[in-house]
């Protein structure tokens, strides 16, 4: 999924002078966006106060939408750089298109993950006809240096493994969860898991105390370390934790989102991750002349066009410890 705003803002994110090491609290509130004519979203990271969790850097939640009357999801072609994303539906259909020739339609509870490596373009749209709802989340995972680089590729994990205890099931995405490893893959030791829970559950997920963790709420009512969520929002709960308390109000679903923490310093631009100012400048180039991203041949429409950069000099920080 792209970041549509035409005032692309540059992100400077990453080093461990953003981790917090010690278990915390700390609820972070959406910012709305438009993506496109008939969805809006609701942006987690990044946020004013918190920038990555691991090497998660990117996270919208979006719907439950009525799309009954409406073309849905219309995300033209554009490109990625630096990055992987995941797409995970709760509720109806979006149809993948990339550069590398894939065609897919992701299902709820399915994984799309692209790897965009040094470069990858795609589209993603509401499939014709459509499910009457709409509801997922899309997120981005940083690549490391050592595999920024990489050829770009897409996979689509129907059967991913589950985690079940009383009052939860979990749905393993990335990485690995109480013994369960998922299929996608991953460049950083990280985590991502759907956790569905039934009313009055009372139970604790096991946890790495070298990572940082988040929760995102997708729906319900569902209290994480004691905090009530809401849906839309996410609890960053920081480092050194064994385990994660949750209890459930109502049938509730959430997303455990947790990593190692990211030591390298980064640039997020529009739909790129990159080092350097150099990176950004020459990935914008390459996209608007037509070289390196690749064709998406099967879309009914053109290509996003890149934003105009920022005056001011993009350049990586963050503090280190």
């Amino acid at each position: 999924m792209s970041n549509l705003d035409r005032e692309a803002e540059p992100t400077m994110c990453g080093g461990r002078g953003f981790v917090v090491a010690e278990p915390v609290r700390e609820l972070l509130s959406p910012r709305r966006v438009k993506l496109g004519e008939s969805t809006e979203v609701r942006r987690l990271l990044p946020n004013l106060g918190r920038r990555m969790v691991g090497a998660w850097a990117f996270v919208d939640h979006y719907g439950p939408d009525d799309i009954a009357d409406e073309p849905g999801m219309q995300v033209p072609p554009h490109p990625h750089m630096g990055l992987q994303t995941v797409s995970w539906l709760h509720e109806g259909e979006v149809l993948h298109r990339d550069s590398t020739g894939s065609l897919q339609t992701i299902r709820p509870r399915e994984l799309g993950l692209m790897t965009s490596g040094r470069a990858i373009s795609h589209s993603e749209e509401s499939p014709r006809p459509h499910a009457r709802l709409l509801h997922g989340a899309q997120l981005w995972v940083a690549l490391p240096d050592s595999h920024r680089h990489t050829e770009p590729r897409f996979e689509h994990h129907a059967d991913l493994p589950k985690v079940t205890a009383p009052g939860l099931s979990a749905t393993l995405i990335l990485g690995e969860l109480d013994g369960a490893v998922s299929p996608g893959t991953t460049y950083t030791p990280i985590v991502g898991a759907d956790l569905s829970l039934t009313r009055g559950a009372d139970l604790s997920v096991p946890l790495e105390p070298d990572f940082e963790y988040a929760v995102l709420s997708m729906a319900g009512e569902a209290h994480v370390d004691g905090v009530p969520v809401l849906p839309g929002s996410m609890l960053y709960l920081g480092c050194g934790r064994t385990e994660l308390p949750l209890r459930a109000e109502s049938d509730a679903s959430l997303m455990l989102l947790g990593g190692e923490p990211f030591d390298e310093e980064l640039i997020m631009w529009w739909n790129f991750i990159g080092r350097s100012q150099d990176d950004i400048t020459q990935a914008r180039e390459d996209w608007m002349t037509g070289s390196r991203f690749g064709e998406v041949k099967g879309y009914d429409g053109g290509p996003l066009a890149a934003p105009e950069l920022p005056a001011v000099p993009l350049r990586p920080r963050g503090r280190v410890r």
